[in-house]
């Protein structure tokens, strides 16, 4: 059994929700081995039927208390941008394949992306991208994100983000 773990975190990303059930995504889910899907669609309006992805098992849900046993759990993380969900996912050791949300204005979220793309933690794509992304990615490329120095954090992410 190969999971793939989905997350929005707490706001709604229905574009993310219909690109991993897309026809195309769930078949470049089913050709790399995966076997199971577990989504969480957060406040969106999009909720997929459990019958909706041929060949995965899809099981959805809005929150929980604590996301952690899912991303344990999980072969592949596919989330959305937000800082808090990148590095529970970065933590967790767990490879992590981001979708960036190009339609937010003045959007942190990519540089966020670029640059632990550049560092080789992460792959990051859009949702138009997401088929392709999964078809092509080399998950064996990715390198550990070492946590425990959120001061090294903290300094990244107020020049990925223009601060500094």
């Amino acid at each position: 059994m190969k999971t793939v773990f989905v997350t929005v975190g707490t706001t709604s990303f229905d574009d993310l929700i219909g690109a991993v059930t897309s026809d195309e995504s769930v078949k470049a889910l089913n050709e790399r081995g995966y076997t199971d899907v577990v989504l969480q669609v957060g406040r969106g309006s999009v909720v997929p039927d459990p019958d909706s992805c041929p060949g995965l098992t899809l099981q959805v849900f809005r929150f929980k208390d604590s996301i952690a046993d899912d991303m344990r759990h999980s072969d592949l993380v596919i989330s959305h941008a937000g800082a808090g969900s990148c590095l529970e996912a970065l933590g967790a050791n767990k490879p992590l394949l981001v979708v960036v949300n190009d339609k937010l204005m003045d959007n942190h979220q990519l540089e966020l992306a670029k640059q632990l793309q550049a560092d080789s933690h992460l792959i990051y794509c859009t949702c138009s991208t997401l088929p392709q992304t999964l078809r092509d990615m080399d998950l064996s490329a990715l390198t550990t994100y070492v946590p425990g120095q959120p001061e090294n954090f903290a300094s990244f992410l107020d020049k990925a983000v223009g601060l500094v």
